[in-house]
């Protein structure tokens, strides 16, 4: 009997104090796959004390730059220092690629973290053999600064090479942590080698609080803002994902927060749901936005063409139709109104990545160094 149309997963859909996802649903990839058991649910508490603790694995990484060609992401290369994020951001589009591992999207995605601890290591050698003419991004993926980085510092092992290269880079980041590395982000925005932007989709605490349950909270994003910026260090902030009907409205407020804050830029992204996403957004939306959800959703739809996602490139970050020209339309209007995106910084980093991606002699390999005749 296939009880997976027919009877709802309770067995799996916990609401999990501290966490997004309410299931666990297993990776695509699985040979064997497993279905609940109904009965045995009745007896399941609906409210644990207490959710799955996150368990760090050391991944020993082959190569840490990572490539791409999309033609509407405005780098090709990227760093991700760890695989998963404790965030747990239930809209997260790189879910997905935990099942890859064999893994769930959903509980484990947020809860069982690959930690590359040997990125810097790799950065160097890759960086030694063939300098990078043009910008490198942290946080493409996964967010550098997830809480497992307080204690691990693999990012911050990252960012002594990049300093060591004066190579430009990009952070994306939803975490306050990013303000320890301002005695190496500092020096390193005054030779323009770097830029960071703070993701801010709402600054309704409510919504953030099971959207993206530990992320730092948006007021500690819009104060890592403004330390950022009093440290002379190019800021911006990401307006994402923008949800139509629940994070919409706030949309001018977070902009007009970031400018007081200091933030000099902006971006934003209307909100994907790629495979797996789709199922785990629309389980989190009936769970804390019940009254909601259907209209949600249909707006959702309208921007994907009556679908719940549209990779199309070009299209997939804002979406089409009415909607998603209204969304864009107020964000041009308040970006002019706040005076942001008028300074052409990247334009500047990118020249600088041009000119002063050499390959260095680290002063100690060249002392080591004997002639020909010794």
């Amino acid at each position: 009997m296939d009880r997976t149309s027919q009877e709802p997963e309770r067995l799996h859909q916990i609401v999990w104090k501290g966490r997004a996802a309410v299931s666990n649903r297993e990776s695509r990839f699985n040979r064997i796959q497993h279905e609940p058991d109904p009965p045995a649910a009745e007896d399941e508490p609906t409210e644990p004390p207490s959710g799955p603790a996150t368990e760090v694995r050391i991944e020993v990484a082959r190569s840490i730059l990572s490539t791409n060609n999309s033609p509407d992401v405005p780098f090709d290369r990227s760093i991700n220092p760890y695989r998963g994020c404790e965030h747990g951001c239930v809209y997260c589009y790189a879910r997905p690629s935990h099942t890859y591992l064999g893994l769930s999207a959903g509980l484990d995605f947020e809860t069982k973290i690959f930690a590359k601890t040997n990125a810097a290591e790799l950065l160097r050698q890759e960086l030694s053999r063939a300098p990078v003419r043009s910008l490198i991004a942290l946080g493409a993926n996964t967010d550098p600064y997830q809480p497992t980085e307080r204690r691990l510092q693999i990012t911050r092992s990252v960012l002594e090479v990049l300093r060591e290269f004066e190579q430009p880079i990009c952070i994306t980041t939803k975490s306050a942590l990013v303000t320890r590395d301002i005695d190496i982000l500092a020096p390193m925005a005054a030779r323009g080698l770097v830029k960071v932007f703070i993701s801010v989709g709402t600054l309704d605490a409510d919504i953030a609080r099971t959207l993206e349950p530990r992320a730092s909270s948006p007021p500690r994003r819009i104060s890592a803002i403004e330390r950022l910026s009093a440290a002379g260090i190019p800021t911006g902030v990401i307006v994402a994902p923008v949800v139509p009907a629940l994070t919409d409205p706030h949309l001018e407020r977070v902009l007009e927060a970031a400018a007081q804050a200091g933030a000099r830029y902006a971006g934003y992204t209307v909100l994907r749901l790629p495979r797996e996403v789709a199922d785990l957004f629309i389980e989190w939306l009936e769970t804390h936005h019940p009254l909601r959800a259907r209209h949600v959703m249909s707006l959702i739809r309208q921007i994907r063409g009556g679908k719940n996602n549209d990779s199309t490139f070009g299209v997939r970050m804002r979406g089409n139709g009415p909607i998603s020209d209204l969304i864009e339309r107020r964000f041009q209007i308040a970006c002019k109104r706040l005076g942001l995106n008028t300074d052409r910084v990247d334009q500047r980093m990118r020249a600088v990545a041009a000119a002063r991606a050499t390959k260095p002699e680290p002063a100690a390999t060249a002392a080591a160094q004997m002639s020909l005749f010794d």
